[in-house]
């Protein structure tokens, strides 16, 4: 009689102790952030006209090769790349220990608002979503030149759906990029990923204000 007691006893304290060490591992799970790079870049150049079919038809040979030093200077792993190389776990004030999970391959971008699920296959119950929508030249005759970034930033919560999102441009001048003939032309394309950093410091900035400005969870009663 002793013996099954005693054998019920630890068969039960066995089974605690397993759901404890099971719910102890899912607290200790870490979070993890999912950044994807740009598919589309693009550049305008307007000159006196101001734009317009007749503007982009006279700079079209200009914006091909400006996109094609964008897309060499900015491919998919120097976008990961830089935005590695920054402090995101305090640009976007992430939970301490978020793994950050890179992805090389850019999603489509038409479907990056029409998808409103994870786009990893990851089950992790904290997880949050970093995608750079587009990347965009600019030359105009009154502001001369800039690179804007489109970043979205999306929050789910245990149950996969999403509990917050933030998307917005950061921008900044260039005055490197495009280098004329004879100049520095390394220098403009590191002109190209420093400016790109700096466009997502600006995102972060505007997004954190977002996350303090979001109604608090209810508490439970």
């Amino acid at each position: 009689m002793k013996t099954f007691i005693s054998r019920v006893a630890l068969a039960a304290f066995g089974a605690a102790l397993f759901g404890s060490t099971g719910a102890m591992a899912q607290e200790a799970a870490p979070c993890e952030l999912h950044i994807w790079p740009a598919e589309r870049m693009n550049s305008v150049t307007t000159g006196l006209l101001g734009g317009g079919l007749l503007d982009a038809a006279i700079h079209s040979g200009r914006d091909a090769s400006n996109k094609a030093s964008l897309a060499s200077a900015l491919d998919s792993p120097s976008q990961l790349d830089a935005l590695e190389s920054l402090n995101l776990h305090e640009l976007l004030q992430l939970k301490p220990g978020t793994v950050l999970v890179k992805h090389e391959t850019p999603l489509e971008r038409k479907t990056m608002n029409k998808i409103k699920t994870r786009r990893s296959d990851s089950t992790a119950a904290c997880y949050s979503e970093l995608i750079v929508a587009d990347v965009f030249y600019q030359k105009a005759m009154i502001y001369g030149r800039s690179l804007n970034t489109l970043f979205m930033f999306r929050e789910f919560d245990p149950a996969q759906k999403i509990a917050f999102q933030y998307k917005a441009w950061g921008g900044n001048g260039l005055k490197l990029f495009p280098p004329k003939e004879g100049e520095d032309a390394i220098g403009a394309l590191d002109e190209l990923v420093t400016v790109f950093q700096k466009n997502f410091e600006e995102y972060a900035a505007n997004a954190r204000k977002a996350i303090a400005a979001r109604p608090k969870p209810k508490a439970k009663g």
